[in-house]
């Protein structure tokens, strides 16, 4: 159970986020108004209302920034994507949630038959009513927040510059907590807020500990480590030659630490792409980016008309590592339970309260695990929330792409390419687990934003007014050309 400093805590937020955007930048204010909030708040303490979704650490720093924006600053807030296709994704995205709950309306039943034929109720989860559209719909929406103020306000050169150097400052900061727990246990959730939000031995491996600190699992936080020492590598080959070398120590510390965090999967990801960040033209980085999207849409598909070659895939782990065969081979089994659940409602799925997930039929007691991002999407909301929330993540690294095509990179943000190098990775990840954070979603609307920019004007540069850089729609001369890029 939480403690009460864990709902003080979010409840101090709204007014910690107030400050920060009277004392910050707006850039770096919307930054770590969602990051800070991700990393320190709280893991599954919320304050349950009456027909609203739960205000959690995910929740509530999305509305307070909305709200200090909205009605705070001085800026204008728009939420309207100028792309089409993002516009109507985000649109089926928010309103998925209106088939799917009236879908769903007949309570699930757990019953057990007795002795002469009686029929003993055992327990059952309830129906969803129209009243419950109205919640769902706050809690699309409040998910899409990040995404969407990003795309505005982050799309500029200074603003993906600031996400990455508050990737690499917050993997430099939760080092701290993260070494602490890799020597004497994951005990930082226990510490503070008075619990342990996950599985300890789950935190147990190779003879040591792996961190979770204030997230949800240790992959969580390998994940995140990951992202900020790509971070980290892709502002050292930006970095005056006088800090490099602070730089690159900065890489070199990131990297141990990930590799302490124990986590096989993340440490795969740094060691491809920590090269890709450090040498490979942004051109060559968006494409990579790309291919990832396209892996990340196209396998659940595949894997949902059992065209994936599991046998193989297996084959070639056992071949690495027995251990790491046995897990891929649970969650493949997992997978394919809650594929033949979701396949009874394959339009809108089961909504929430654990509806997608395979219970016995007697007791209700859950049967199946569900560990990639993608499968608990298409059980909750089935096709269409899948391919809206896919889709939407993926559109900013396909409209990169498409303009790296057609133009090259020369007009490029430096910055833009490793983000979209670590969106692409997360959304690889999300096959494996559910690791889509709100700071994905930020990532992904600042990318967004940027290839608007890029789309507007195909003809001129489109580089945000900086000091170091042109104006928005001017033309760069010839040596502004050879300066900048």
């Amino acid at each position: 159970m939480p403690n009460g400093i864990a709902y003080l805590m979010l409840l101090l937020w709204p007014f910690v986020t107030l400050v920060m955007f009277r004392k910050l930048s707006v850039e770096r204010a919307l930054i770590w108004s969602i990051l800070g909030g991700y990393l320190f708040l709280p893991p599954l303490a919320e304050f349950n209302l009456p027909l609203v979704p739960g205000m959690d650490k995910v929740s509530i720093p999305n509305l307070s920034v909305l709200l200090v924006l909205m009605f705070g600053m001085k800026q204008k807030v728009h939420l309207i994507p100028e792309s089409r296709a993002a516009l109507w994704l985000v649109a089926g995205l928010v309103l998925s949630a209106i088939p799917t709950v009236l879908n769903n309306g007949e309570p699930i039943i757990f019953q057990v038959l007795g002795s002469g034929g009686i029929v003993f109720l055992v327990d059952q989860l309830p129906g969803q009513s129209i009243r419950d559209i109205g919640s769902v719909l706050i809690a699309q929406v409040l998910t899409l927040v990040p995404f969407l103020l990003a795309r505005q306000f982050l799309s500029s050169e200074q603003g993906l510059r600031e996400i990455l150097y508050a990737l690499m400052v917050g993997g430099l900061i939760y080092s701290v907590p993260s070494l602490i727990e890799i020597r004497l246990s994951p005990q930082m959730n226990v510490w503070i807020y008075g619990f342990f939000q996950h599985s300890f031995e789950q935190m147990m491996r190779d003879g040591g500990f792996r961190p979770i600190v204030f997230l949800p699992h240790g992959l969580w936080l390998a994940l995140f480590i990951c992202t900020a020492l790509l971070s980290a590598a892709a502002l050292t080959r930006r970095a005056p030659p006088t800090d490099r070398r602070k730089m690159v120590f900065v890489i070199g510390y990131l990297a141990v630490l990930l590799v302490l965090c124990k986590s096989l999967a993340s440490l795969v990801y740094g060691i491809l792409l920590l090269p890709m960040v450090l040498f490979l033209p942004s051109r060559w980085q968006i494409r990579v980016a790309m291919a990832f999207a396209v892996v990340a849409i196209v396998y659940p598909m595949l894997r949902n008309f059992g065209l994936i070659p599991l046998d193989a895939i297996l084959a070639q782990a056992e071949a690495f590592s027995p251990e790491r065969a046995q897990s891929l081979g649970f969650r493949f089994a997992n997978e394919q339970q809650l594929l033949n659940r979701a396949a009874e409602k394959p339009l809108f799925g089961w909504g929430g309260w654990g509806r997608n997930l395979v219970r016995d039929v007697e007791t209700g007691a859950i049967l199946s695990i569900p560990d990639g991002r993608w499968i608990i999407v298409f059980g909750t909301f089935g096709w269409l929330g899948y391919i809206c929330e896919f889709g939407l993540l993926a559109l900013p690294l396909l409209l990169m792409g498409l303009y790296v095509h057609r133009h090259g990179d020369t007009d490029l943000s430096p910055f833009v390419a490793p983000l979209t190098i670590i969106l692409g990775i997360t959304m690889i990840d999300m096959l494996l687990n559910a690791t889509l954070t709100p700071f994905t979603w930020l990532t992904a609307g600042a990318i967004l934003g940027h290839a608007e920019r890029l789309m507007a004007r195909p003809g001129a540069t489109v580089r945000h007014p900086t000091r170091s850089g042109p104006i928005l729609g001017k033309p760069m001369t010839q040596k502004e050309k050879r300066t900048v890029f």
